[in-house]
C-alpha cells in the first residue's frame, strides 16, 4: 500500500513537470514589438531606421531557452527611416529590390544560454535570396500577466550583419576614401509575444 502511495505521488510529480514544461506557441505582438537597424551615413554619423510591417512565431516553455525556436518574416516595402525619397531608394534594385524580394526571414537553428537570462541564438537570415548564417545576442526579460488573462514573455535581441554579404553592395565613395553608406548594419528586435490560449 505504502509503495502503491510513492508510486502515484511519483507519476503526480512526472505529470506536473510534464505540464509545466510543455512547449508553447507565442505570437509577436506587434504593437509592443520593433523591428529597428542603423547603419553609418559619411562615416560621421548613423541613420535608424525600422519595418513596420513584421511577423513571429515562438515556440517557448517559459523556462528552457536551449529548447526554444523562433521563425520570423518581415515585409520589406515596409522600411521606415523617416524619409520617404530615401525609403523608396531602399526599396529598388539598389538596396532590396523589393519587388522581387518582398521579405526577409528568419529561422532559429540553435540557442546557447549564457549567463542569467541572455543567451545567443543562431539562425539563417535570407534577405534578397541569399541565406547566411547569424548569430544574435539576446536576453529574457522575464514572463506577466496582462489584465485581461494573457501570457506574456519580453525579449530583446541585437546582431551586425554585412550587409555586402546579403548582395545589398550599392555605395559611393566620398573625397577623403570613406564611404557614403557603412557596409556593418546592427539590427536590434524588441519582442513582446504572446501565449497561444
Amino acid at each position: 500500500m505504502k509503495t502503491s502511495k510513492i508510486a502515484i505521488t511519483l507519476l503526480s510529480l512526472i505529470l506536473v513537470i510534464g505540464l509545466t514544461t510543455r512547449a508553447e506557441t507565442w505570437d509577436v505582438d506587434k504593437a509592443h514589438s520593433s523591428v529597428g537597424f542603423k547603419v553609418s551615413h559619411m562615416v560621421i554619423s548613423r541613420v535608424n531606421g525600422k519595418f513596420d510591417d513584421f511577423s513571429a512565431t515562438i515556440v517557448f516553455d517559459g523556462r528552457d531557452l536551449k529548447n526554444a525556436s523562433v521563425e520570423a518574416s518581415i515585409q520589406m516595402a515596409s522600411i521606415d527611416t523617416d524619409n520617404e525619397k530615401r525609403d523608396e531608394h531602399l526599396r529598388s534594385g539598389d538596396f532590396f529590390d523589393v519587388s522581387v524580394y518582398p521579405t526577409m526571414a528568419f529561422k532559429s537553428t540553435k540557442i546557447d544560454p549564457g549567463n542569467g537570462n541572455t543567451f545567443k541564438m543562431t539562425g539563417d537570415l535570407t534577405m534578397r535570396g541569399v541565406t547566411k548564417q547569424i548569430t544574435f545576442d539576446a536576453e529574457f526579460n522575464g514572463i506577466q500577466q496582462d489584465p485581461w488573462g494573457n501570457t506574456r514573455a519580453g525579449f530583446s535581441a541585437t546582431t551586425v550583419i554585412d550587409r555586402q554579404d546579403f548582395g545589398v553592395s550599392y555605395n559611393s565613395m566620398l573625397d577623403n576614401g570613406g564611404l557614403m553608406v557603412g557596409n556593418d548594419v546592427t539590427i536590434i528586435i524588441e519582442v513582446e509575444a504572446v501565449m497561444n490560449k
